[in-house]
């Protein structure tokens, strides 16, 4: 499933196609496609990290392939087609935890390394690249908790001998340190270590770890508001998807000139893509601000909508929606229908539901850019000119499970199987009544008849007086046959009966 934003993506410039997988099985082998486009795949370098189970057990994980054309090239690089490969993973650093207990803590940061978390070591840089290095970074809310604590000497974290003097003590010395300087949050500046592979080797493998010396909370920066979906209203005909926008900080410094006293608004672009089995009637959109019911145009400050098309496109929604600085929640609804497949349009367990793809929030007015010095040459690496880039917060909603209505897909069994007993049956008592010969019936029993003997006639008759019953004298060949036919001819009839009445009722 993809579409074409227009709004909702910026900076990035030309034609965006935007795909999405809503749900996809867990499989190492997952990774494999995307490790073959690296220069080195997971033999070597920093990809050496990519443990599949490693990964895989992460709390979130995610690829990412961003192809761009270059056609002016900068400096040193010719034009062409520039491919970035990007990893994202969350993982719980719990297998290497400090020995040292402190008193009133509960929660105490583990410590960790790359070989506790990866289960692997680095040994060297690919020798396919030119460079490789690895950054560690310190987030703003965590260096203002480390240089507010004054018992244990902390000062300027980015000085001298920080690595091991301070909260916490670095495995590996870094080769560079950089600070951001002139931020606009209240919390501070965050630190950036740089740690370079070329200087190890097999024998001397890369090893980077962090070991915490006293507990310190803090937690990171959150967006300007938490967005949340779910759905309304119940049963397999219709129903109503909800985007709820809570306020999370909006205190903080980084509004800047934003203030209910001076009217100003910050924005929020809302991208939203639904499968075309789902009937979303878009002019049912309601808006509420802080509880109250709004009007659509005193909200929205554009709208673009692309209704889906049977078995063809998705439906597509954007809109720039424009709130007050002291909102503190916000939400929309939009009534949706719930269509039909076919019966070979199903997935397996259709009775689990289908997904709808994630809605994407963006914040147009707030970037996730680190600003360092000028005399830090950052233009020399790729990596620190993408951290100085100004990337607008985004941030994504829950994945939709819609029920929808499914048919039994058992009843072609049932009906192949009741349909294949009642033929075996109509054709074998058919057959057998085809196949009988009667002739040789009464053959037998004369054949009987006669063969019976004087001892036999004896036994006979003793038996009857015991029983206390006369003795039965034996049919005749005539009466015998007689019966007989009489017999064929009633199961004839209703075999008959049973396939004239399959056929009116089923056929």
């Amino acid at each position: 499933m993809y579409s074409a934003p227009q709004w909702s993506f910026r900076p990035a410039t030309g034609n965006i196609r935007y795909g999405m997988l809503p749900r996809e099985a867990v499989c190492t082998e997952n990774l494999t496609p995307w490790l073959k486009l690296l220069p080195c795949r997971d033999k070597d370098g920093l990809s050496a990290l990519m443990d599949r189970p490693s990964i895989y057990k992460s709390f979130y994980h995610s690829q990412r392939l961003h192809l761009t054309s270059n056609k002016s090239g900068p400096e040193g690089m010719n034009p062409g087609i520039i491919l970035e490969q990007t990893l994202t993973v969350v993982l719980q650093p719990n297998s290497q935890r400090t020995s040292v207990t402190y008193s009133g803590e509960k929660n105490v940061q583990p410590s960790w390394s790359l070989s506790s978390i990866f289960g692997r070591k680095v040994s060297g840089r690919c020798v396919l690249a030119k460079s490789s290095n690895v950054y560690l970074q310190l987030e703003r809310g965590l260096v203002a908790e480390l240089k507010k604590n004054k018992n244990n000497g902390v000062g300027n974290i980015a000085s001298e001998g920080f690595w091991s003097g301070t909260g916490f003590e670095l495995s590996v010395r870094p080769d560079k340190v950089f600070e951001e300087e002139n931020s606009s949050h209240r919390r501070g500046s965050s630190v950036l270590f740089e740690f370079s592979i070329d200087k190890y080797s097999d024998s001397q493998p890369f090893d980077l770890g962090l070991k915490w010396k006293f507990p310190v909370t803090w937690s990171s920066e959150p967006a300007p508001l938490h967005a949340s979906r779910f759905l309304m209203g119940s049963g397999n005909e219709r129903g109503a998807i909800a985007i709820l926008l809570k306020s999370a900080d909006l205190n903080d410094a980084s509004l800047g000139t934003c203030s209910s006293s001076n009217g100003y608004k910050f924005r929020v672009d809302v991208f939203q893509v639904v499968p075309w089995y789902v009937k979303v009637y878009y002019h049912t959109l309601q808006l509420f601000v802080n509880g109250q019911p709004k009007a659509v145009g005193d909200v929205i400050e554009t709208i673009h909508v692309s209704p889906s098309k049977d078995k063809i496109s998705p439906g597509v929604m954007e809109m720039v929606l424009q709130f007050p600085c002291d909102v503190k929640s916000a939400a929309l609804t939009l009534e949706f229908d719930k269509g039909f497949l076919h019966i070979d349009e199903y997935p397996p367990d259709a009775n689990q539901g289908f997904d709808i793809p994630s809605a994407a929030i963006s914040f147009p007015n707030f970037y996730t850019s680190l600003l360092f010095p000028g005399n830090c040459s950052v233009d020399k690496s790729p990596m620190l000119s993408k951290f100085q880039e100004k990337n607008p917060v985004l941030s994504y909603t829950e994945v939709l499970l819609v029920p929808l209505t499914t048919p039994d897909f058992s009843m072609p069994y049932n009906v192949i199987t009741i349909t294949c007993t009642v033929f075996a049956l109509y054709f074998g008592s058919l057959l057998n009544v085809l196949r009988r010969r009667v002739d040789e019936e009464e053959r037998l029993l004369k054949s009987k008849a006669g063969k019976t003997t004087p001892l036999s006639g004896l036994l006979s008759k003793l038996s009857a007086k015991l029983r206390g019953r006369p003795q039965e004298t034996p049919q005749s060949p005539s009466n015998s046959s007689s019966l007989i036919s009489s017999k064929l001819l009633l199961k004839v009839f209703l075999v008959a009966v049973l396939a004239v009445a399959w056929q009116y009722y089923f056929g």
